[in-house]
C-alpha cells in the first residue's frame, strides 16, 4: 500500500481511531503514538554485483509505558500527521512500512487497511529476504536446479548438475 492508498482510507473513516494489526495479527499497544514519518532510501549492490535502489515511507511508532494512558490516534490526525511529511517525500507514491517494536524494533509493509468494528485497522504484512542475483549465485527458485526451466524429479539435478550448476 503507498502514501496516497493509506490517506484516502484515513480520510474516509477520520474519526475512527486506528488500530496497527502485527502481522500475525496481534495489535501493537492501543496508545502509541506515530513519532516519525520517513522518507527512506537504501542504496545497494546486490551479491550479483548489480547496483540497486528502493525508497519506502516509514511510519514509527512508539509506546513509553506498560500502562495506558488513554491515548487513542483517530484517522483524521494520523493523516494530518503525514500531510506535514509531504515536504521530503519525493513521491507520495512510496510504498508505507511500519517500525515498531515488540522485543525488537521490526518494520513491516502496509499490507492493507479496513474499517471494522468501528476502528480503523492497519494489518502489517510480512517481510522477507531474498537473493536478487539467483542465476548467478546457483539458487534454486522452487522450480527444480537453478537454471533449470521445468521441475526435474526429486534427485535428479544433485544426481548429475549440469556443468556450471550447484546441487539443488
Amino acid at each position: 500500500m503507498n502514501v496516497p492508498e493509506l490517506k484516502a482510507q484515513l480520510r474516509a473513516h477520520p474519526e475512527l481511531n486506528v488500530t496497527i494489526l502485527r502481522p500475525d495479527g496481534t495489535a501493537i499497544p492501543a496508545h502509541y503514538h506515530l513519532t516519525e514519518v520517513g522518507h527512506v532510501v537504501k542504496n545497494f549492490v546486490d551479491c550479483g554485483g548489480k547496483f540497486r535502489a528502493s525508497e519506502t515511507c516509514v511510519l514509527q511508532t512508539h509506546f513509553s509505558s506498560p500502562r495506558d494512558d488513554g491515548h487513542r490516534l483517530t484517522a483524521g490526525k494520523f493523516a494530518m500527521i503525514l500531510d506535514l511529511a509531504k515536504p521530503i517525500l519525493s513521491t507520495e507514491a512510496l510504498p508505507v512500512e511500519v517500525e515498531y517494536e515488540a522485543g525488537v524494533i521490526s518494520q513491516a509493509p502496509l499490507a492493507g487497511v479496513s474499517a471494522v468494528n468501528g476502528a480503523l485497522l492497519l494489518q502489517l504484512g510480512s517481510k522477507h529476504t531474498d537473493c536478487l542475483a539467483k542465476e548467478k549465485c546457483g539458487i534454486d527458485d522452487g522450480c527444480g536446479c537453478a537454471g533449470e526451466a521445468e521441475p526435474v524429479e526429486a534427485g535428479a539435478c544433485c544426481a548429475a548438475p549440469a556443468a556450471g550448476q550447484r546441487c539443488c
